[in-house]
């Protein structure tokens, strides 16, 4: 099932709904994003061409997960972690599908990092090893973590360069039912793919992820992981538009401007 979050052109609040064909059905409440999910009787509907979707989860927090590609941490000159290199994002950098990038002044080295990320359903807090931590997960969706690169090696740690405003697209929707072991994830800019690779080369599985990070800090319903990035990572431009695609969820969409 798509779960997504929308505005129509009569209501700028945020709804709630789940999507079949060209349509958008309506949830009463965010109460509906939470498991245990079940889906509700069909009812009322509207045209999807009359909503705009938008950030499809409100997190506490964006935990992201570096070097999770042996390609890509090689192609950084970096080594593979022992355990997973975890860095947040703030949630102020989300924003949803069709929305602008903004390139900060700050910058001279932005990048696209193209990931699936994983949407928690119901709080995980130090999960062990008889825990399913798949059962912990809502859905699944797109994510661009994006990246200034030339801040991240200055400042050696990752705040600011993964943190500016609008460095978080997210979405367009959440797919509920996804195998996240091994599904390809392709970043195109302009058309031109840059990033491909399957998630079953990841060094750390989703459910390994997710029962490491329970451990560490409490995972909240809505809380994102961003699962890391293949290689091929490169530069936006002010005038281009970027694509994260993930098989099985969709296409996330974005511009980018100065």
């Amino acid at each position: 099932m798509k779960l997504c979050r929308y505005t129509t052109s009569s209501s700028n609040e945020p709804s709630y709904g789940f999507i079949v064909g060209a349509e958008v059905f309506p949830l009463a409440s965010d109460e509906s994003f939470q498991l245990p999910f079940a889906p509700p009787e069909t009812g009322p509907s509207l045209a999807l061409a009359e909503a705009t979707l938008i950030v499809p989860v409100t997190p506490s927090k964006i935990v992201c997960v570096g070097r999770n590609y042996q390609a890509h941490a090689a192609e950084l000159g970096n080594t593979m972690p022992d355990e997973p290199l975890l860095f947040l994002k703030a949630p102020s950098a989300l924003i949803g599908p069709e929305a602008t990038i903004e390139l900060p002044a700050a910058s001279e080295r932005v990048e696209h990092e193209g990931e699936l990320a994983v949407v928690i359903g119901r709080q995980a807090r130090r999960l062990s090893a008889p825990d399913n931590p798949l059962d912990y997960v809502l859905g699944y969706t797109c994510i661009n973590d994006v990246t200034a690169r030339d801040l991240q090696r200055k400042d050696v740690q990752f705040t600011r360069a993964k943190s500016f405003d609008t460095f978080c697209p997210t979405g367009p929707h959440i797919e509920t039912d996804l195998d996240p072991l091994d599904v390809e994830v392709t970043t195109r800019v302009n058309g031109a793919i840059r990033q491909q690779g399957r998630t079953s080369a990841l060094a750390f599985t989703v459910p390994f992820l997710i029962r490491y990070i329970s451990n560490i800090m409490t995972l909240e319903p809505g809380d994102l992981i961003a699962t890391g990035t293949p290689a091929g990572v490169g530069p936006l431009e002010a005038g281009d538009t970027v694509e994260v695609e993930v098989e099985g969820i969709g296409i996330l969409r974005n511009h980018v401007q100065r």
